[in-house]
């Protein structure tokens, strides 16, 4: 075992862990007059009901200021609940108008895929941050295009990716970034749960559904974040056991990755089958992590004994106090959009392999 080795081990023991995988970011002077910038949430479904808005009241750095739906029913129960006055509740028609509310610094789009392009466009054409939930788009054209838009705008994009925020999953990007065991060769990502339901927009294609997009990228982010690469070829096949559902898009795709350095993943996700897991084999060691994407907290260990088990609060509220900070701070985005399109782009390969059922060179 090398001195190198040695230290890191000592370093990344579960008395040291904390101060050595935690991430660790001295911001610089406050650039931003506000304390908290004013969030608009962009669609009230389950994710913005259930999740975003009660994350934001243990936010730091942003807070709810405004909403924007479809659904006038909705109003009068999120302005009781979180004080929005009216000024600050948009429908999809009046939504441009956002441009000329100073109390809404950031738009988090929270639609399905297919409108996640448009919205973010118009957002950022207003002059406002983009905080965007992922899949960022169906397609590369689509993440391409929002980029473009927010970069002519001069507003910052940054895909909803709460688990890169996680010091958990920060913890194995250090391994395969430091290789204390080696450089990662093999591994397997995998990410799904089962959908019961029969008609919502991840079982339809015009609405950006299918398993890739929405869990797929935590299966291929797992093997992308733990290789620290970005996979040059891919061979996949999708299908359903239940047709009568999923005849639009896929249930289930299993496919395998290529990296640069000879690693090599085996991914699955799947709207039929609970899994959440990440084995990953170095030259002289290896890492589990299970759950790896999980909303209630993700934990793992490596080969030497080493827990990687760091309390998170709530991911979604990390999440954009980080983001947050980084617009007040004038710092790059953890996650920005150039990051949901290296996922969509290994999405498509995925789809087009499976359809013609070969290697796709990414």
């Amino acid at each position: 075992m090398t001195k190198a080795r040695r230290q890191f081990l000592k370093t990344t023991g579960a008395a040291g862990a904390a101060t050595v995988l935690m991430p660790h970011i001295v911001w610089p002077k406050k650039t931003w007059k506000k304390e908290k910038l004013g969030v608009a949430l962009v669609g009230l479904g389950y994710y913005s009901t259930d999740i975003l808005a009660p994350a934001l009241q243990l936010t730091e750095h942003c807070e709810l200021r405004g909403i924007v739906t479809g659904s006038p029913e909705k109003i009068p129960v999120w302005q009781e609940k979180y004080g929005v006055p009216d000024k600050n509740v948009y429908s999809y028609a009046t939504f441009d108008s956002v441009a000329n509310n100073p109390d809404i610094d950031v738009v988090y789009v929270v639609l399905p895929p297919s409108m996640h392009a448009e919205y973010s466009i118009r957002a950022a054409n207003a002059g406002k941050h983009v905080w965007c939930e992922k899949p960022m788009a169906p397609t590369v054209a689509d993440c391409q295009a929002m980029i473009k838009a927010c970069a002519d705008n001069k507003v910052k994009l940054s895909i909803g990716y709460r688990c890169q925020h996680d010091p958990n999953i920060q913890a194995y990007m250090k391994v395969g970034r430091e290789k204390p065991f080696g450089a990662v060769k093999m591994l397997t990502s995998a990410a799904g749960y089962f959908d019961g339901r029969s008609d919502h927009w991840k079982q339809q294609k015009a609405m950006g559904g299918g398993a890739m997009g929405d869990m797929g990228v935590y299966a291929i982010q797992g093997a992308r974040l733990a290789t620290g690469e970005e996979p040059i070829s891919v061979m996949a096949q999708t299908y359903t056991t239940r047709p009568e559902i999923y005849h639009e898009v896929e249930e289930t795709a299993m496919f395998q990755l290529t990296f640069p350095s000879g690693a090599r993943a085996a991914c699955q996700t799947s709207f039929g089958i609970r899994m959440n897991h990440l084995k990953v084999n170095y030259g002289k060691g290896s890492l589990q992590m299970e759950p790896h994407s999980a909303y209630a907290g993700n934990k793992g260990s490596l080969s030497d004994g080493t827990l990687i088990n760091f309390p998170v609060n709530n991911q979604q509220a990390l999440q954009m106090d980080n983001d947050a900070k980084a617009l007040k701070m004038g710092e790059p985005m953890l996650v920005p959009g150039e990051e949901g399109l290296r996922d969509i782009r290994v999405v498509e390969a995925v789809l087009k392999s499976s359809a013609e059922n070969k290697w796709v060179t990414l």
